[in-house]
C-alpha cells in the first residue's frame, strides 16, 4: 500500500525559514558582540577563577598576562600556583590553550590545543605536611556537602569525561618538569623534555632524575573517540621505579607496559569500560612476596569493566594471559544496602604445562624444571556479605584429565618413601640433621606408636586427613570468618598434609610464594597418590616439632616420660597432642612435682568426650588419664616453681628472644586458656600474670573475645567431624 505525501503548506516553510534566521542573526549578533567584548570577559574570567581558586583552595594564582589568540586561543604567561603557607606547587612561563566551541555551548570544557614551554610541577612533602594538602581539605568539604546518595557509574563516567577532556587533540610540550622532595632525603624529578599529539599520534621523551634514565610515553591518542593505546618503555635499559622501591621496600621493574582503552560508554546507569593491559618482563623482589626475584615475562589482561550505580565489578568475558596459560576473573564490589565482595576464576581445560609455564619464574623454587603431561582445569568461587559473616561461601578445585609427571624439577616430591635426612630450623638457623628411618633409635614406625596418640593428634589437628586430599574447604572457610570479624590473621586452614610439605619441601621464608607452592605441592602429592596417608602420616609423626629441641614422637615420648611411643597413655597421648601448636612452653604446663596442672583439665574432658564419642578411646569421668601423666623426674629440676610465669607470646614466633620469667601466676597458652577457666593453683591474687603487663583494657577485652571464638570454632570443628 502506498503512504500518502504529505504536503505542508508554502506559508509554514516560509514562517519557518523566517524564525530560523531570525535565531541566527542574533546568534551572530550576540556573537559580534561578545568578540569585541571577548577581552573584557575574559579578564573578569581570569579574576573570577583566581578568586575561586583563593577562596575555595587557599591558592595564590598569579598570571602575568593573558590575552586572546584567534578566535578560541587564549595565550597566557607567567603562571604561578602557592598554596597558603606551602611551598610552590606550580609554574608555567608560556602557555597557548584552544577550546572547542560546540561543546563549549553545552558545558563542556574541551581543549583543542595546547603549547606549554618551561613548566614545573613541584610536590614538596616535610614531616606530614605537602603543598597538595588544599586538595585532601576541598574533599573533606566537598563530603560533608554532597547530599543524596552516590551512584558510581555517574561517578565514573564524570571522572574519565574530566581526564578525557584535558587532554587536547593537538599538543606541543616543551621543558615540562615534575619534581618530587620529601624531608630533603628523597628528590626524584621527571623532566619532560618534549611531549607532542598530532593527529593521534603521541610521542614523549622523558629524562628520569638527570640522566639516569630516559623514558617514552607513545602511541596512539585520541580523547574525543575514548580512545588510546600507549606504550611505556626505557632507552636501552629496564623501566625502574626507584621511588616506589624505596617506599615499598621493594624493586620493581619491567621492559614495557601496553595500555589501551578500547571503549567507554554510559547507558541505562550503567558505566562500560573495555580496555586491556600489558606487561613484559616485569620483576618483583619483595620480602612479603618471595625471598627472590619473581619475573613474570609475559602477561596480559583483556578487561572488560562494569559499573553500576551500587556496584563496581571486573566482568567474567575479561581474560588474563599468563604466557601461553589463561583464564577469566570476576570481581565483584558492591557498596549497598551492605558491602559484598565476590572473586571467581574460571580456567578452562587447558595444557597442564602451559600452566606451569605460565607461572612467574622464581615463584616456586622447588618445582623449576618440573614436566608434566594432561590438562588441567581451575574453579574458585569467594562470597561474602559483610553483614552476615558467617555465611561466606569459599570453594576452590584443581580438576586433573590424563594428567601425570614425567620428569621431577629441583625437588623430588617422592623423596620422603625412602629415608632421608630432615633439616629442622628455629630461629632462623638450621639445628641438626635427623635421619628419618630405621637406622635413627628415634625413629618410630607407624604400627609402633600407641593409637591414644596417634587418635588424640588426628582429633585435635585434622580429623578427616585419612578421607581428605589435602585441603578441608570448610576449615578454610571458617578461617575467613574469624579472620574477616577480627580484622586480622587469627585463624588458618592448614591439614597434615599442609604442615608435612611445608616442613619437609620449602624454605623457611613466611612469603606468599612459599604458601601457593606448599599449596601446588600438596595437591601434586595428594592428587597423584605419590605417598600413602600412612607414610605421610608416619613422617609428620617423626618429624613434628614437640619441644625445645625435641622433634618426631619418639624424642618426645622419651623426653617426656621416659618410654616408647607404643606405651603412651591415652592421657600422655592427649598432652602430646595438646603442645602440637606450641611445643616451647610444654613444660610450662607441669607443677613442680610432675603433674599437671590443673587448667589443663577441661582440655582433657573435651577432647577425650570426642574421642569416646567416636570409638577411639573408652568413655571415662575421671579426666581420660588426666591425673596419671606425670613428667619424667630427671625433667623436674628444670621446672619453674608453681608462682612463676612468663609472657608465652614470646615463644610464638623465631625471633631468638628469649622469654623473661616473672615469679608471679602460672602461664597458659591461648589454647590453654580458653578451656582453662580460673586456675585451682593457690596464687597471690595481687599480682598481675606476666601476658598482661603494659597491654590496655580493650587489649585484654579483645583477647577474651578471641578465646571465646576459638572455643566455639573448635566445638563446632569437632562436631562438624563427629
Amino acid at each position: 500500500m502506498d503512504i500518502p505525501k504529505i504536503k505542508v503548506p508554502q506559508k509554514y516553510i516560509k514562517i519557518a525559514a523566517w524564525v530560523l534566521g531570525v535565531f541566527l542573526l542574533l546568534f551572530m549578533v550576540a556573537g559580534a558582540i561578545a568578540y569585541t567584548k571577548r577581552a573584557a570577559l575574559l579578564k573578569t574570567m581570569v579574576a573570577r577563577a583566581i578568586n575561586k581558586a583563593d577562596k575555595s583552595y587557599g591558592l595564590q594564582v598569579k598570571i602575568g598576562s593573558a590575552g586572546f589568540n584567534g578566535l578560541s586561543t587564549v595565550h597566557m604567561t607567567d603562571i604561578s600556583v602557592v598554596p597558603k603557607d606551602r611551598d610552590t606547587l606550580s609554574t608555567i612561563a608560556d602557555l597557548t590553550i584552544g577550546v572547542k566551541l560546540f561543546p563549549l555551548l553545552f558545558g563542556d570544557l574541551k581543549l583543542s590545543k595546547m603549547t606549554l614551554n618551561k613548566g614545573k610541577v613541584s610536590v614538596v612533602k616535610r614531616d606530614s605536611l605537602t603543598n597538595l594538602d588544599f586538595i585532601l581539605k576541598r574533599k573533606k568539604k566537598d563530603s560533608t556537602a554532597v547530599k543524596g546518595e552516590l551512584d558510581l557509574a555517574s561517578l565514573a563516567n564524570n571522572l574519565l569525561n574530566q581526564v578525557l577532556y584535558k587532554i587536547p587533540d593537538e599538543m606541543e610540550v616543551q621543558q615540562l618538569l615534575f619534581e618530587y622532595k620529601e624531608n630533603d632525603t628523597t628528590h626524584l624529578t621527571f623532566l619532560t623534555t618534549s611531549a607532542t599529539i598530532d593527529d593521534g599520534d603521541l610521542k614523549s621523551t622523558i629524562v628520569v632524575n638527570q640522566k639516569e634514565a630516559t623514558w617514552h610515553i607513545n602511541g596512539l591518542m585520541e580523547p574525543t573517540n575514548k580512545r588510546m593505546d600507549v606504550l611505556l618503555y626505557a632507552d636501552q635499559k629496564k623501566v625502574e621505579l626507584p621511588f616506589l622501591n624505596k617506599k615499598l621496600n621493594a624493586k620493581i621493574s619491567f621492559d614495557t607496559v601496553r595500555t589501551e582503552l578500547k571503549e567507554a560508554r554510559y547507558r541505562d546507569d550503567t558505566f562500560k569500560l573495555k580496555g586491556s593491559w600489558s606487561v613484559k618482563n616485569l620483576l618483583i623482589n619483595h620480602e612479603k612476596i618471595a625471598a627472590n626475584d619473581i619475573v613474570v615475562p609475559d602477561a596480559k589482561v583483556d578487561a572488560d569493566l562494569i559499573i553500576g550505580k551500587e556496584y563496581a565489578a571486573l566482568d567474567s568475558t575479561s581474560t588474563v594471559y599468563l604466557h601461553q596459560a589463561k583464564f577469566h576473573p570476576f570481581i565483584k564490589y558492591t557498596l549497598k544496602p551492605h558491602k559484598i565482595y565476590e572473586v571467581k576464576i574460571h580456567a578452562p581445560d587447558q595444557d597442564a604445562q602451559n600452566i606451569l609455564n605460565g607461572f612467574p619464574k622464581g615463584l616456586f623454587e622447588s618445582l623449576d624444571g618440573l614436566k608434566v603431561q594432561g590438562k588441567v582445569k581451575y574453579n574458585l568461587h569467594f562470597h561474602l556479605d559483610t553483614a552476615i559473616p558467617d555465611s561466606v561461601r569459599f570453594t576452590s578445585s584443581l580438576t586433573p584429565n590424563q594428567f601425570k609427571i614425567v620428569k621431577w624439577g629441583k625437588t623430588n616430591l617422592q623423596k620422603i618413601n625412602k629415608p632421608f635426612v630432615y633439616t629442622p630450623y628455629e630461629y632462623g638457623k638450621p639445628m641438626r640433621d635427623i635421619m628419618i628411618g630405621p637406622s635413627n633409635p628415634n625413629y618410630t614406625p607407624l604400627n609402633a606408636i600407641s593409637n591414644n596418640y596417634k587418635n588424640a593428634l588426628l582429633t585435635s589437628e585434622d580429623p578427616s586427613f585419612m578421607s581428605h586430599k589435602g585441603f578441608v574447604m570448610e576449615s578454610f572457610r571458617k578461617s575467613f570468618v574469624v579472620n574477616f570479624k577480627e580484622k586480622r590473621f587469627v585463624r588458618g586452614g592448614s591439614t597434615i598434609s599442609m604442615q608435612l610439605v611445608k616442613n619437609v619441601f620449602l624454605s623457611r621464608n613466611k612469603t606468599l610464594s612459599r604458601k601457593a607452592e606448599e599449596i601446588l605441592i600438596v595437591w601434586l602429592i595428594e592428587n597423584n597418590r605419590l605417598i600413602s596417608k600412612q607414610r605421610m602420616l608416619e613422617v609428620y609423626f617423626n618429624i613434628i616439632e614437640m619441644g625445645r629441641n625435641v622433634y618426631g614422637i619418639g624424642e618426645a615420648s622419651r623426653y617426656y616420660f621416659g618410654k616408647t611411643p607404643a606405651n603412651l597413655t591415652i592421657g600422655e597421648g592427649i598432652f602430646l597432642a595438646n603442645i602440637v601448636p606450641r611445643p616451647k612452653i610444654a613444660l610450662y604446663k607441669f607443677r613442680g612435682d610432675g603433674g599437671l596442672k590443673d587448667y589443663m583439665y577441661p582440655y582433657f574432658r573435651y577432647m577425650g568426650n570426642i574421642m569416646a564419642r567416636r570409638g577411639l578411646t573408652p568413655a571415662d569421668t575421671s579426666g581420660y588419664g588426666f591425673y596419671n601423666v606425670r613428667l619424667r623426674e630427671g625433667l623436674r629440676q628444670y621446672l619453674l616453681p608453681d608462682t612463676a610465669t612468663l609472657d608465652t607470646t614470646a615463644f610464638d614466633d623465631d625471633d631468638g628472644q628469649m622469654p623473661v620469667i616473672q615469679m608471679e601466676d602460672n602461664a597458659k597458652s591461648l589454647f590453654d586458656r580458653i578451656f582453662g577457666g580460673k586456675n585451682k593453683d593457690t596464687t597471690n591474687k595481687s599480682s598481675v600474670p606476666a601476658d598482661t603487663v603494659q597491654k590496655t583494657k580493650k587489649q585484654l577485652r579483645q583477647e577474651r573475645r578471641e578465646e571465646r571464638q576459638r572455643e566455639k570454632e573448635q566445638e563446632e570443628k569437632q562436631n562438624g567431624n563427629g
